[in-house]
């Protein structure tokens, strides 16, 4: 799949304390007690047909993956996202997420009580495809712009031979006798029951008996993809970049998850981003700073002139309203801050050095003659210590 433009949607990835409603001192306890919390509020099942609900049900599930661990959480307290990129289980469906976390909800894989009192969702039924997560690499001056960029990498994509059946053409798969064909099998204790995902077919309520010569039963294959992503003009490092649809395939022929873009800002010679606000210093020379100026100035989109008060300080800080970065989501742009510092010279001519000396003179400014090294005033130094 090649030149192909995926349609995408910006989003910036929240604080997983933030995101779980908790301090960031809280007890292992407490977080997952949040945790189980949203879970239930946002579940699917609760809130059918809510995408704002299912983001909000993956995106507590991926907080409490890093915070519930002591390791990730102790890189995530350190580097925030950035020291757990990589790290996250990318979970493609509610299913997914039961399977890892069933256990606090009371029950084994494939969400225990939890997933029977929902009805046992993903029953051998469609279940969506896993998320796929690409870095895309930007300069400052692409993420004040917006760009287009291809990215490429790999995805799990329906076998073009047995349609991801998983079967050899011209043969079908058996249902699962342990589980009836549901995926699912029911465990009873007294009054509680728990619901397990089938051992045998592994919640696919199927089993391949002549498995397809390509992807030996899988249904999927390894499939390189190119796409051209719309990159929105004030993106920051670590924002993510959603390309709905553009994950992997989803088993039983379930909807495709989608591919998320983090973005990495590269560091820039002049600039320093702060948010919206962009921030550079710029030297200027002693009289500038006493007598004004009128100084050029880059920014990022052009030259523009900057007027220096008389009697500016070292470390005076001048704004270019709305000429910082915009923002992604459609609101004003930041403003460049420019914070001046006096940059003394290192070699002067001798007419230079006779204008200061006898500016000196004016100020009633002691200065040392040029014979006068640093050796000769350390001796007088120790001979007065002396005396």
């Amino acid at each position: 799949m090649t030149g192909r433009i995926a349609r995408s949607t910006f989003m910036a990835k929240r604080d997983y304390y933030e995101v779980l409603g908790v301090a960031r001192d809280e007890s292992d306890r407490g977080i997952a007690k949040a945790y189980r919390k949203l879970a239930v509020k946002f579940h699917p099942d609760s809130n059918p047909g809510d995408e704002e609900a299912s983001a909000k049900f993956k995106e507590a599930a991926e907080a409490y993956e890093v915070l519930g661990d002591s390791d990730k959480r102790a890189r995530y307290d350190r580097y925030g996202h950035a020291g757990v990129e990589g790290n996250s289980g990318g979970f493609g469906s509610a299913e997914d997420i039961f399977a890892a976390f069933g256990e606090i909800f009371g029950g084994g894989g494939g969400g225990g009580m939890f997933g029977d009192l929902f009805g046992g969702r993903g029953r051998g039924g469609p279940r969506r495809g896993n998320d796929v997560q690409v870095d895309v690499a930007l300069t400052l001056e692409e993420a004040f712009a917006g760009t287009n960029k291809t990215i490429k990498f790999n995805r799990r994509s329906l076998c073009g031979t047995c349609d991801g059946s998983g079967s050899k053409p011209g043969s079908q798969p058996q249902h699962c006798q342990q589980c009836g064909g549901r995926g699912q099998v029911l465990q009873q204790a007294g009054i509680l029951r728990v619901q397990t995902t089938c051992p045998v077919c592994r919640g696919a309520g199927k089993i391949i008996v002549d498995p397809c010569g390509d992807c030996r039963g899988a249904g999927q294959v390894a499939s390189p993809t190119e796409l051209d992503v719309a990159i929105p003009a004030g993106v920051d490092d670590g924002m993510r970049v959603r390309l709905g649809g553009e994950g992997e395939a989803g088993p039983a022929g379930g909807p495709a998850g989608d591919c998320y873009c983090f973005i990495n800002i590269r560091k820039h010679k002049l600039f320093h981003r702060d948010g919206s606000n962009l921030i550079l210093q710029l030297p200027i020379s002693y009289t500038q700073a006493a007598l004004g100026s009128t100084i050029e100035v880059p920014t990022l989109d052009g030259r523009d002139e900057l007027e220096i008060k008389r009697g500016t300080q070292s470390g005076d800080v001048f704004k270019l309203s709305g000429r910082g970065m915009p923002s992604p989501r459609g609101g004003m742009n930041g403003d460049l801050l420019i914070q001046t510092y006096i940059e003394t010279p290192k070699k002067i001519s001798k007419e230079q050095e006779s204008l200061l000396r006898k500016l000196a003179e004016l100020e009633q400014t002691e200065v040392l003659p040029e014979r006068k090294n640093f050796l000769q005033r350390l001796t007088e130094y120790f001979a007065t210590e002396e005396s």
